[in-house]
Formats: C-alpha cells, structure tokens, sequence
C-alpha cells in the first residue's frame, strides 16, 4: 500500500516540479520599424502628389520566462497624430501546465479568429468596432490540447490611463473600445466584462478544421448619468487550412445598450483609437471572409509571397442607417525579415477608407460610393 502511494506521489509531482526545473531567466528583445506609402482616391491633394510615404511605427516587444511565471510586452510608438505611444499589449502570466495558462494585464479578449481575422495590413471591418484584436484589462484563463481549445476572461475595464472619478477614456490606443465622442457626448466606459470562447479542432491528412463560438458580455458606465448600461456580442466562426490555402469565416452580432443621457439617445456610442474617435451604430450584425494561399518563390531575399482577399460587411440594425462594407485585396511578401503589405484597398461608410470619419460606421452617407485606397506597408522585423 505504501508503495502504492509513493508512486502516486511520484506521478503528480514530477509534472509539478517539471514547472520549475528552469533555473535561468529567459528574455527575449524584439521589435519592428514600419513605413507607409498610400494614395488614396477621396484626397486631390493627394491624388496631385502622387501619394505620399512616412513614418508608420517603431516597437519594442520584450518576453520573458523564469520558474512558469511568463512576461509579454509590447509597446508601440505611432506619430503624434496617430495618437504617439501605446502598450498594445503587456501582460504576466503563469502557465500550470503545456495546456493551461493564466494571464493578467492588457491582454487579447478572447473573442472571433485570433490572432487576426483577416490577412492584410488594414486588418478586418470587426476591428474597427472593437471585436478583433481587441486588447484589455483582466484576467484570463486558457486551455489548449490536440482537438479542443478554450478561454475564459474577465475585463475590468478597457485600458485605463487617467485613473479619474469622471475621466473619459483616453484616445491614445491601439484597438478600438468605447469612448466619448469629441465633442464631449455619448460618453461611457467598458466595465465588468465576460467572455467565453470554444473551438473544436479537427485535423486531418492534408487539411486542418477550426469550429468556434464566442461571446461576450458586460457593463457600459455612463459618465454623464453615473448609470451602468450592458453590451453583448455573440460570434460563430470557422478556420481551414488545407497546406498553403487559408479561409477564415465569421458572422457577429453585438449590440449597446447605454445609459446615455436621455437627448442623446441609444443608437449611437463613440469609439476610439489611434488619438481619434468616430461614432458606431449601437447595434448590428457583421459577416467576414478573408482567404488567402502562399506561394513559395525564389527570387533574391524574396522567400514567400501570399495573395489574400478579405471582405466584410456591416449589416446596421438602426433603420435609416446605412451599412458598411470593405474589401482589401492584396499580397504579403517575405524577404528574411523584411515584410511588405501591399493592399488595394475598398471603402463604402468605412472610416478609414473615405472622406466620412465621424459617421460612417454610424449612419453612414446617404448613396455613399466605394472609395479606393493603394497601401503599400514595409517593416523591418527583429
């Protein structure tokens, strides 16, 4: 019996030691420069330039392991008028096995296809309302194993840098969240937040299947009324990869339900990132589908080159709000460190593609027309 019990001992405590047996620090220092070229076709100054190249971005990523205990860091520095410097994300960690890992910090919420949802440089149009790559403050716990992955999360709140009783949310960020508009309405907060997200993963000989859902769900704190509000959003979504080829596929539906003051009104919320905020429609339904096949290729530093198209649509619940749509076809390639976007770009009530910034995700333009952006995006990587 004795003998019984010390191997049982034996067998729960040498994966727990195992967590241990790193007897040197790790770190890791890395980073990337970045510049754009654009010229895009709602700009005649522009247009008379032909384009214009600049500075896009330096950043410092830093990881770090000792004993299970896990640092990710990453800070990034944009031009003043992108909103200067941000922590995209920082976070420390503790992984209890190879399968199971808590996080706490600014970390990615667990939400949709991560890492991205998307294949080029603009990202996809769920970013852009704050439900892709969106990173926040809390606690977050993962499991990852051969046919099933899963995370649970709670956010205290979006990333807070003003600490105030009434403050409103800063602009200076690197994924969008809810905010105050600029001319001091609509203002409320993210609080309280859960999220819950499943895949099933199903691999064969030569093609690799993910089936996941995703939700979210928690409080939106009005600064004006001093009221706590909800917000959800729900997601199914589907990954496969069958050797160079790449799908991704997902349909969403989130919704805001603010305690705004009473002549503002709930259709609308402010969101904000990169040092400026635009409205967004309080509730709608979004569908992605971005594919995308590498090609290997010899052709001096040049190793890979990718060709991608991403779609989304935008299907607003507000009646007399026009819906929004984007498309971005173009490829990435790979030369040793050096990464290059080079995307056309297409915009219909999309911010970040047309001349409408403050209202097109909101109630967009009235026989609104596609506007066209050629972005070429080059980072050294390190």
């Amino acid at each position: 019996m004795f003998l019984k019990l010390k191997m049982v001992f034996v067998c729960i405590l040498i994966p727990v030691l195992s967590l241990f047996a790193q007897d040197k620090p790790e770190l890791h220092v890395g980073g990337a420069l970045r510049f754009n070229y654009n010229l895009s076709s709602w700009k005649g100054g522009q247009q008379k330039r032909g384009g214009d190249l600049g500075y896009d971005v330096f950043r410092i990523n830093a990881k770090a392991k000792y004993k299970g205990v896990r640092l990710n860091a990453e800070y990034r520095l944009y031009s003043e008028g992108f909103g200067g410097g941000m922590l995209k994300q920082g976070w420390i960690g503790y992984d209890f096995s190879s399968k199971n890992n808590l996080q706490i910090g600014l970390t990615q919420v667990p939400f949709g296809i991560t890492q991205y949802n998307s294949h080029n440089w603009f990202f996809g149009l769920n970013y852009y309302v704050g439900l892709e790559d969106d990173h926040d403050m809390g606690l977050k716990y993962t499991h990852v194993d051969d046919n099933w992955e899963y995370a649970l999360a709670f956010f205290k709140n979006a990333e807070e840098l003003k600490f105030g009783s009434n403050s409103d949310v800063s602009d200076s960020r690197y994924s969008y969240d809810v905010s105050s508009s600029i001319d001091g309405k609509y203002r409320n907060k993210e609080v309280n937040q859960l999220n819950l997200k499943l895949v099933r993963k199903i691999t064969g000989e030569h093609i690799k299947h993910r089936f996941g859902v995703s939700a979210e769900y928690g409080g939106l704190y009005n600064l004006d009324t001093e009221e706590t509000g909800d917000h959800y959003a729900l997601a199914a979504h589907y990954e496969m990869t069958a050797g160079a080829f790449n799908l991704k596929l997902q349909a969403t539906k989130y919704g805001y339900n603010a305690e705004n003051p009473v002549a503002q009104g709930n259709d609308i919320i402010a969101m904000t990132a990169y040092g400026y905020p635009y409205l967004v429609a309080s509730e709608a339904a979004t569908y992605t589908i971005g594919a995308a096949y590498s090609v290997p290729v010899k052709m001096g530093p040049i190793s890979s080159l990718q060709f991608y198209n991403d779609f989304g649509m935008m299907n607003k619940s507000i009646d007399g709000f026009e819906d929004t749509y984007m498309n971005v076809t173009g490829v990435l390639v790979t030369a040793g460190n050096v990464y290059t976007y080079i995307d056309f770009a297409q915009g219909k009530d999309q911010p970040w593609l047309g001349s409408e910034w403050t209202n097109a995700l909101s109630t967009g333009t009235v026989d609104a027309k596609w506007e066209n952006r050629f972005n070429i995006n080059i980072g050294y990587y390190f």
